[in-house]
């Protein structure tokens, strides 16, 4: 049997704005028409795979030897040979400085800022040997005291201010905390003063965490914190919240925010959504149909593929990723052909 082609564009650079933007639709789309006419399977099969992956991480060694089941380091040239394994052009690496900044960590580092200074640094100087292909974002926990310090230090640096990664849940954020809040409004601010766009994981927990994320905590992320960055993008991960996990709280929290994003709230006027390992190759086929009723809701004009970070034996890497999204969601042809071509607007300045 002949291999099937692929719409992998290898010299499709990965700031597509104007119109490189409108060119790598119109690739996309001929070689979607090419699949069909020539009786190849089409992109809900096989044909289409995402332009970017919105939702890359790298360890570094020193963090990996932190962690209990100690990774292996993810560099720049790994995540590289993945991409190319999916035919995946370009990613957005998220870096892991809030990982040191975490209140779960154990044991913490003597200098803990230093560390998260770190692993931004070091991130950025991975992306760096790739700098047509990966775009680094700088990350800190938003409740900790140098949090406003780091994020002037990323604005300041061509490498890191592209923008900031936030995981309230890491971070131990509380949506229900008013200092928490009043704290992660300055954050915004801040955030949004430097024209720094956002990646928020703004689910905090499920049931069984003392802070879990429902309803009434993504109004709160909606009305009170949304609001202090209007002149950036903010990229919500995982739909809302937390990849392939679901309990009864995220489920109705997730419905908040699409819902907001279907009326097309004021706040929501600049809001994306990664679709970062909602669907898993494993996943339930009715938390499937959840997903996909979610992804309608907000729209595919809003939709950004991402896969998150891959580590052990038993990691989930970017092409079985999307084929899980193809043979899972029930989403037409036309719909997976548009979230594979998104670019996120931050890519495209």
């Amino acid at each position: 049997m002949k291999s099937r082609p692929t719409c992998f564009m290898p010299s499709l650079p990965i700031i597509l704005g104007g119109d490189r933007h409108k060119l790598a639709r119109s690739v996309v789309s001929l070689c979607s028409l090419v699949l069909l006419t020539a009786g190849c399977e089409s992109s809900s099969m096989a044909g289409i795979v995402p332009l970017v992956d919105h939702h890359q991480h790298l360890i570094s060694p020193a963090l990996a030897k932190t962690w209990t089941d100690e990774p292996a380091p993810v560099d720049a040239d790994l995540l590289i040979q993945r991409l190319d394994k999916a035919g995946i052009r370009s990613a957005v690496v998220l870096a892991l400085g809030y990982q040191w900044g975490s209140p779960a960590r154990s044991p913490k580092p003597t200098d803990e800022y230093g560390a998260v200074r770190a692993e931004n640094d070091w991130a950025a100087e991975q992306v760096a040997k790739y700098p047509d292909r990966l775009t680094a974002f700088c990350s800190v926990n938003p409740l900790r005291d140098y949090a406003l310090a780091e994020i002037d230090r990323c604005a300041a640096d061509p490498r890191l201010r592209n923008g900031l990664k936030m995981h309230l849940a890491n971070s131990r954020v509380n949506l229900e905390n008013a200092e928490h809040v009043a704290q992660l409004r300055r954050v915004f601010a801040a955030v949004n003063k430097h024209r720094m766009p956002i990646v928020a994981h703004v689910w905090t927990g499920d049931d069984k965490i003392l802070s879990p994320f429902e309803g009434r905590d993504a109004r709160i992320f909606i009305n009170e914190v949304l609001p202090m960055a209007p002149d950036v993008t903010v990229q919500i991960a995982h739909l809302g919240g937390a990849g392939p996990h679901l309990d009864p709280g995220t489920k109705e929290a997730m419905v908040v925010l699409a819902e907001a994003a279907s009326r097309r709230d004021a706040a929501m006027k600049n809001v994306y959504f990664d679709i970062t390992t909602n669907i898993h190759p494993q996943s339930p086929a009715e938390d499937a149909k959840f997903m996909t009723a979610r992804m309608r809701q907000i729209g595919m004009s809003r939709l950004l593929y991402g896969s998150d970070m891959a580590i052990g034996e038993d990691a989930v890497l970017p092409k079985q990723l999307w084929r899980a999204i193809r043979k899972n969601t029930g989403l037409t042809s036309s719909e997976l052909d548009t979230i594979a071509t998104n670019v996120a607007p931050y890519l495209r300045r």
